[in-house]
């Protein structure tokens, strides 16, 4: 900020309070009905201000509150995933160890038969 910017905010300020205190001290009141009327303005002042913080905190709970259900809801959702995919991955790895078992089964009876068909061959050439 530049001397001459701080210079023109002093003067401003300077003035204003200069004002303000004439105004009070030429103002048609007595300095007792000044204080009561500032006292009133700053008791409507904190009702006004309560007021609106009840309303915030009032809002602030109810947004809470929406929060909290909506989370709820979002975890019963990822258990119910959770149930169906581990009930998924169950069903696959039984079909697996099913396809697996019938494989290894083939995979037996073919070995047996090639076994089988070896031994035969060789009594044959042996005869």
């Amino acid at each position: 900020m530049s001397e001459r910017t701080r210079v023109y905010f002093k003067g401003l300020l300077v003035g204003g309070l200069i004002g303000a205190v004439i105004g009070i001290l030429y103002a048609p009141k007595s300095g007792k009905e000044t204080k009561e009327e500032i006292g009133r303005k700053t008791d409507e002042l904190m009702a006004k201000a309560k007021e609106k913080y009840e309303l915030a905190l009032e809002r602030s709970k109810k947004a809470y509150e929406v929060a909290v259900k909506r989370l709820q809801l979002v975890e019963s959702s990822a258990k119910d995933k959770f149930i169906e995919m581990e009930e998924k991955v169950g069903e696959l790895a039984e079909r697996g160890k099913e396809t697996l078992q019938d494989t290894n089964g083939r995979l037996r009876k073919a070995m047996d038969t090639g076994v089988e068909a070896f031994k035969e061959e060789k009594d044959k050439a042996i005869r």
